[in-house]
């Protein structure tokens, strides 16, 4: 496959391992940023590696005490370093970390905390109410509700973490000196289930130090980078991602929300961003609308074509020559991994001719995450890059195309779903996990992501069609924020499928260019964009149907369409 190290890492066993490196050898840099908000004063806390550390074992020193030794402890909160804290606190010790999504609904977070037989939840105020519900209900097996800020009624961390000081000032060291196993169940995340009830994926540290090894091998990650922890912590892209940045020394400070990234990356001078296509492909398309507003666009695409010639030459002015536009990504940004679901292409191209670094990573949850990435040697815009040093993959029941199944084997593959014998049986075979992913490998050892398995529209001629490839297409669009693209069966015949697509229009673009439209007159702008898309294709892959609407599509809380729920929606099932 070509593999190749470009950067010296060192092997851990566990987590603990990792944290006790990093410990040591970054002691002095800042390993977490902490803003507090008070009335209208905004101050920044600097918690540096050693005293990190400190905090991880004053607070597991204390679950100790508490009895909380081989328990589970689930953690319900916003990306805070309280959530980094009590996760770390966890694994440092052995006990089980539940990280659970703070978006569900009341039910599903109790039949989380349920099936997952948490002992002890920890959690963030804002949730206060749902948990007091859940504790009213008591349907699940929590004998123990810890808040990460003093509130009435409830222990909380700061407390705990205090009670934990004295305990090791006066010399209690079962905490610290717990031999972890780094091949036991450890972590159990809950996939972010698109389709049927979400399962309960067993990982172990060694799976998950395994996968950051490997990131370590390929991925240029500096201890004097600044990181923002967008992704949600709860999954397994952002905790692992949190982890490795942790073990590469970086600094890492946390979102005020949505609303206020641009905001962030400048006031922390972000350096480092790890996010999903929908997020960055929304932060690329603001650039490009600030230089269209700047009459620039012609200068720039001239400026890009500048660059790109001298780069054949080793001679690289990207960031002189586009420094305005890096600035409004806060002026630091250098690199950035997008994982999750696949980046536009031209999206990633355009991003890397500003001088930014850009790859793209696939994984999955049973995977811990990372199965395959790019790096800054081996980019191919459109490819999720090579496997990882120790993941090994094969492709199976290839068509024509050679596309086929996806399975993979190795380190970071999963002990299986908690309690979930049927479902586990289902996808690990003989060592291999088999990922239900449509996949190819070109000449040059490139792996390319087609869509999942089930999502194939078959048509009555047999010929297959791919959403994600055409989803991609219509995504280009201006007017288009995001899409779905779906079989819609004619004659009342579920095997006839009419390729179709439905548009979420970007209200932004359309206030900006398109006010004195009606909606009609803006599906027939969109409409006239998709035929153009249809000629660039062969006939069974033409678009023959469009709906189009403002309101948004069902995701997921990681922003992934539950492509099912949507189809049932559109066909009023």
């Amino acid at each position: 496959m070509g593999r190749e190290r470009y950067f010296e890492a060192t092997e851990f066993e566990n987590i603990k391992e990792i944290i006790y490196n990093s410990a040591e050898k970054f002691a002095d840099n800042i390993a977490f940023v902490i803003k507090h908000k008070e009335k209208n004063e905004v101050s920044y806390e600097n918690k540096t590696y050693k005293e990190f550390l400190y905090d991880i074992n004053c607070l597991g020193t204390k679950f100790y005490d508490l009895g909380l030794k081989d328990k589970r402890i689930a953690i319900v909160a916003r990306n805070r370093y309280e959530w980094v804290l009590t996760h770390l606190s966890n694994l440092l010790g052995g006990i089980i970390s539940i990280p659970l999504d703070k978006e569900l609904q009341i039910d599903e977070l109790e039949s989380c905390l349920a099936r997952s037989k948490a002992d002890v939840v920890v959690f963030d105020e804002k949730y206060i109410e749902m948990i007091s519900d859940i504790k009213t209900r008591n349907k699940t097996n929590l004998s123990k509700y810890i808040c990460m800020t003093k509130q009435e009624g409830y222990e909380d961390l700061p407390k705990l973490l205090e009670e934990g000081k004295k305990l090791l000032e006066n010399g209690e060291k079962s905490y610290i000196d717990a031999q972890i196993d780094s091949n036991k169940m450890n972590v159990l995340l809950f996939t972010s289930g698109t389709t049927a009830k979400s399962k309960a994926v067993m990982l172990s540290q060694k799976n998950i130090a395994s996968n950051i090894y490997a990131m370590q091998l390929v991925e240029h990650i500096l201890p004097t980078d600044s990181n923002l922890a967008f992704l949600p912590l709860h999954h397994v892209f952002g905790s692992t991602g949190m982890l490795m940045m942790v073990a590469c020394g970086v600094k890492t400070a946390f979102p005020d929300g949505l609303r206020y990234v641009a905001q962030n990356l400048k006031e922390y001078k972000v350096s480092l961003f790890v996010g999903v296509p929908l997020l960055i492909e929304a932060i690329y398309k603001k650039v490009e609308q600030g230089i269209e507003k700047q009459g620039k666009t012609k200068v720039v695409n001239i400026a890009k074509k500048i660059s790109n010639f001298l780069l054949k030459f080793h001679i690289d002015i990207r960031r002189k020559l586009f420094n305005s536009v890096i600035d409004e990504l806060g002026g630091s940004m250098r690199f950035i991994i997008s994982g999750g679901a696949p980046l536009d292409k031209k999206v990633a191209k355009g991003i890397n001719e500003l001088g930014i670094a850009v790859v793209q990573g696939y994984g999955l949850t049973e995977t811990a995450p990372v199965i395959a990435a790019e790096n800054y040697k081996k980019v191919k815009f459109g490819s999720i890059g090579m496997p990882m040093d120790n993941v090994e993959i094969d492709i199976v029941n290839k068509n024509e195309e050679g596309i086929g199944e996806l399975r993979v084997k190795g380190p970071n593959v999963m002990l299986g779903y908690y309690e979930n014998e049927e479902e586990t049986e289902k996808v690990l075979k003989d060592g291999w996990f088999y990922t239900g992913d449509l996949a190819y490998i070109d000449k040059d050892g490139f792996l390319f992501i087609s869509g999942r398995k089930k999502d194939v529209i078959v048509l009555k001629n047999g010929k297959k069609v791919f959403p994600d490839e055409m989803e991609t297409l219509v995504n280009r669009i201006d007017l288009v924020e995001e899409c779905i693209v779906y079989g819609m069966p004619e004659n009342n015949d579920p095997n006839d499928l009419k390729l179709s697509v439905k548009v979420v229009y970007d209200k932004e673009v359309v206030k900006e260019k398109y006010a004195d439209k009606t909606e009609e007159e803006i599906k027939q702008i969109i409409w006239e964009e998709i035929k153009k898309i249809n000629k660039t294709l062969p006939p069974y892959k033409y678009i023959k149907n469009l709906i189009v609407t403002d309101e948004e599509l069902i995701k997921t809380t990681t922003k992934k369409v539950k492509r099912n729920e949507e189809i049932k929606r559109i066909l009023g099932k």
